[in-house]
């Protein structure tokens, strides 16, 4: 009997130590490697685990140790070093992350299983390691969750400490499951691992670069995998702040992994032409010459529009004109007269306009417009543009720009949207100039009950104006009243408040106004003169001809006038 227990315990032992050394172990610990993870001030912030999953270098590791870092160094098990390249994915729920390095010729990996584990089956945790061999831990199954795309959360019976986080949870076959995550107690004789395909299947895109979690991260981030979602997040980096050496970074990156593709070339043309350095200008000019080159023939008219609007943007942005730069609105005009060759597209043909606009072509512009606005490209925005146009023309009349306006306000319908605001406030102006005030107060009303009454004092100042022309006078005092309650240091609103008052014959608040005036800017000649005119009225002779002398004193070239009539 004892010979035969004794038998039965080899037999049990042999089996063990074949769990912690499987034929698959040496050439799975090559592909585990230690992380140091460095901070701005390239201090060490943390240190932990990876492994690989591809031949060309892609690993996981737990996002935690990722977390604010600026850089990151894998250290292999022979002691080499590499640094981690890009982040490719991150998910901070369940604490893993996605990334590269530079892959090796034969570079070791873990491939991931294709089939799930099941509860009871054995599975080894493979330890980081600098030695050719290291006790393997194995255990049992207990609980398979799915988390969707089939990707599962494994509970395994085992007791794991903080050393092995983010070290594989490996299947018989050699094939990785998932990554051992912390455990919450460090007696627990349970562990926890999230799916090795989870991770895997963690991707950048315009969508998921806008997350907190990739942003805390200052190491640069991996493409898209596909030319449309790199473009995508290429336009939405373009509206991030980073620094030019990292936009660059990007580019260069999109044109490696894309070099038959017109738009990365483009791309870095429009970044260098906004260098105002004439060696990036050099390189701007072969880029678009590069876009151009690799776009098809039919396509190229495109090319020459987005060359065309973006020197136009990049000149409109200076604040002085270079006569020396080879960006100029005449190279944008050339560049869109060559698109329009192809046909006159609506998008072109407004472009034209903008930059004849620009260049004070105003006829030229008036004609563009309206072209467009016979299109299906018409909007409200291009209608104001050919109302601004024409209002700038010599000799427009007025009532030909408020049609234009009136046709731009035709687009919206009521209740009017927020955008609708902008085009009743500038119709506005042009009723006011037309000399049709009532006309100017409906469009300012409807202004201010789109936005809700959310406007500032010079709104209200304005609006009074309109109101007193056409002797609406409590609505211009209710009006002006607004306007010096939340400007109650700008003297002009307290000229024009007394002025009102002084226009219906309420002296007294008119005289509480200017005083008001002449106390926020006892320079002011103008302040002086209107509280001497203010007393004039009331028959105040001595208080007037005192405040009209010291209007005469600060140099007021108005008061004589009031002098010669009240004070001889």
């Amino acid at each position: 009997m004892k010979k035969i227990f004794w038998i039965f315990m080899v037999c049990v032992s042999m089996q063990t130590l074949h769990a912690q050394t499987p034929k698959w172990a040496e050439n799975a610990r090559k592909a585990i490697f230690s992380i140091i993870t460095y901070d701005k001030n390239d201090k060490i912030k943390s240190t932990g685990n990876g492994f690989y999953i591809d031949k060309a270098g892609i690993a996981l590791s737990d996002y935690s140790l990722f977390d604010g870092a600026e850089r990151a160094t894998v250290i292999n098990g022979d002691g080499t070093q590499k640094e981690v390249l890009h982040i490719l994915g991150a998910n901070t729920l369940y604490d893993v992350i996605k990334f590269d390095t530079q892959a090796d010729k034969k570079q070791s990996f873990l491939p991931i299983a294709t089939t799930p584990a099941k509860v009871g089956d054995l599975v080894f945790l493979m330890p980081y390691s600098t030695q050719k061999s290291s006790t393997m831990q194995s255990g049992r199954i207990l609980q398979v969750d799915s988390i969707g795309n089939n990707s599962f959360y494994y509970t395994i019976e085992m007791k794991t400490t903080d050393k092995t986080i983010s070290c594989p949870i490996m299947n018989s076959n050699g094939e990785v499951l998932g990554m051992i995550q912390k455990n919450a107690s460090e007696d627990s004789k349970e562990s926890y691992a999230i799916g090795a395909s989870f991770g895997a299947s963690l991707v950048i895109n315009a969508i998921t670069a806008t997350q907190t979690n990739l942003n805390s991260i200052g190491i640069k981030k991996g493409l898209p995998d596909t030319e449309e979602d790199a473009l995508v997040y290429l336009f939405y980096i373009e509206s991030t702040e980073m620094t030019r050496e990292a936009h660059l970074e990007i580019l260069n990156d999109f044109i490696e992994k894309f070099p038959n593709n017109s738009d990365g070339y483009l791309r870095r043309a429009i970044f260098y032409m906004t260098s105002n350095n004439e060696e990036e200008s050099q390189l701007a000019e072969k880029d678009f010459e590069k876009s151009i080159k690799m776009t098809e023939d039919n396509e190229k008219d495109w090319v020459y529009y987005q060359v065309s609007n973006a020197i136009y943007n990049y000149v409109l942005s200076q604040d002085e004109k270079d006569d020396d730069s080879k960006w100029s609105y005449e190279r944008a005009l050339e560049n869109i007269k060559t698109a329009l060759e192809a046909g006159e597209k609506p998008l072109y043909v407004k472009l034209e306009g903008d930059i004849h606009f620009a260049m004070h072509n105003f006829a030229d512009a008036l004609n563009c417009y309206e072209k467009v606005n016979q299109s299906e490209l018409a909007s409200a925005s291009t209608f104001y543009s050919a109302a601004k146009t024409k209002h700038l023309m010599e000799g427009s009349d007025i009532r030909e720009v408020i049609a234009l306006m009136d046709s731009a306000i035709a687009t919206f319908h009521k209740p009017y949207i927020q955008e609708a605001a902008p085009y009743f406030y500038e119709r506005a102006a042009l009723h006011v100039e037309a000399k049709k005030y009532r006309e100017a107060v409906a469009d300012y009303n409807t202004f201010h009950d789109i936005v809700d009454g959310n406007v500032n004092a010079l709104f209200y100042y304005q609006r009074e104006q309109a109101e007193m022309q056409c002797r609406m006078y409590q609505q211009a005092i209710n009006d002006i009243n607004r306007a010096v309650e939340m400007e109650p240091n700008d003297i002009d609103y307290w000229l024009e408040k007394g002025t009102i008052h002084l226009r219906v014959n309420q002296h007294d608040e008119a005289e509480k106004a200017f005083r008001k005036a002449v106390e926020i800017d006892g320079q002011s000649g103008t302040a002086y003169r209107m509280l001497g005119y203010c007393f004039a009225l009331q028959k105040k002779t001595d208080e007037a001809c005192s405040y009209l002398q010291k209007a005469k004193e600060l140099g007021d070239t108005v008061v004589d006038t009031l002098i010669e009539k009240y004070c001889k």
